[in-house]
This record gives structure tokens, C-alpha cells and sequence, in this order.
């Protein structure tokens, strides 16, 4: 799965659970890939399809896309693992994470 698919992917499972999304552009999307909302929730979404762990600079380039996009919440999912400092991070950012096992886990409730 090319890391556009892995986008629309995801895009497709918020709509599942009941979100409108939007994936944003392609190139230059300033560190948000999807934007996910339902009421006041407004979330920015990084999608990241790697074959090693994701480090810091996802949680970086998020957190920097919310306030782009005027996002009140920001995730990060991935296929695979996040690094203990990206894990650590994101904690201080309040940016939640979807390691490859919590994504199996809402692709299991959903489908």
C-alpha cells in the first residue's frame, strides 16, 4: 500500500465511525493528511505507512499542521510502531498516536 492509499485508508475508516473527512492535498500538505470532524471535534490527521518505527518528526510536522488547519485535536497513525521519543513527544504535545496495533484493533470493531 503506496502512503496515498495508506491516506485514503484511513480517510475511509473516520468516515466509517462517523466523521466527514478530508484528505488534503498531496504535495506541501503541511504535516496534515486527513482532516477528520464530527460537532466541535476538528482533527488533524498524520497518516504514515512506514516499514520502521515512526520517530519524532511526524509528531513535529502535526503538531505544526493543526494550528495550519485550525484543528482542536491531532493523531498520528501508522501500519507499523512510533519511537519511544516520539512516543514521549507526542505526550507533551497531546497529540494521541495508532500504533499498527491500535489500528488493527479499530479496523476489527469496524469491519
Amino acid at each position: 500500500m503506496s502512503g496515498y492509499e495508506f491516506e485514503d485508508f484511513i480517510s475511509k475508516l473516520f468516515k466509517k465511525m462517523g466523521y466527514s473527512t478530508s484528505v488534503t492535498k498531496r504535495s506541501g500538505d503541511q504535516g496534515i493528511d486527513v482532516i477528520v470532524e464530527k460537532g466541535d471535534s476538528k482533527i488533524g490527521v498524520q497518516a504514515k505507512c512506514y516499514s520502521g518505527s515512526v520517530g519524532n518528526k511526524a509528531i513535529q510536522e502535526t503538531v505544526a499542521g493543526l494550528r495550519f488547519y485550525n484543528c482542536n485535536k491531532g493523531l498520528v497513525v501508522t501500519n507499523n510502531y512510533f519511537t519511544k521519543s516520539a512516543v514521549e513527544l507526542a505526550q507533551i504535545n497531546d497529540i494521541v498516536l495508532w500504533d499498527r496495533t491500535m489500528l488493527k484493533q479499530k479496523i476489527n470493531e469496524l469491519f
